[in-house]
């Protein structure tokens, strides 16, 4: 398995133990018990259409216990107490892009815990590469498919 670092935040680290739990503790059961059904059911597992989508469902899940252990076992908590100077890993970010009046506010935040929807960007994203390490009035380009963006930084959180 990689030995890649996975920076989680807090909230990030707890949302994870709790789903690996969950996983563990009630999602197996659950499964193990419809392949007992599925079994009982009886006839040839061949011709078993629920027996094999709870095997299916159990591969994924095990799948993704391993997934949770490996990103689990290789985690290091994002330190959000740190200086605001410049950007890191942990900081809200305030980006206006040059020539609009949007701004738009992200979250930075490790790979496993990126969701653009809710605002939480990669550090290895190509947004979060060009802000990292940037200040306050700094302007960043960032290469888009449809030519470069260029943003300006508003505020650091």
């Amino acid at each position: 398995m990689s030995e890649e670092i996975h920076y989680l935040t807090p909230e990030g680290l707890k949302e994870y133990e709790e789903r690996l739990s969950y996983l563990r503790n009630v999602r197996r059961q659950q499964v193990a018990e419809r392949l007992r059904l599925a079994l009982e059911e009886g006839g040839e597992l061949v011709e078993n259409a629920e027996y094999e989508d709870a095997k299916n469902e159990q591969a994924f899940i095990e799948g993704e216990i391993l997934r949770l252990e490996m990103i689990l076992s290789n985690a290091q908590i994002i330190d959000e107490s740190g200086s605001k100077d410049t950007v890191g890993l942990g900081d809200k970010v305030t980006i206006q892009e040059v020539g609009t009046d949007s701004v738009e506010v992200y979250y930075l935040v490790g790979a496993a815990e990126a969701n653009p929807r809710a605002g939480k960007i990669s550090h290895k994203s190509p947004l979060g590469k060009a802000l990292m390490d940037h200040h306050v009035g700094d302007k960043v380009v960032v290469e888009a498919p449809d030519g470069d963006l260029t943003f300006e930084i508003k505020a650091i959180e």
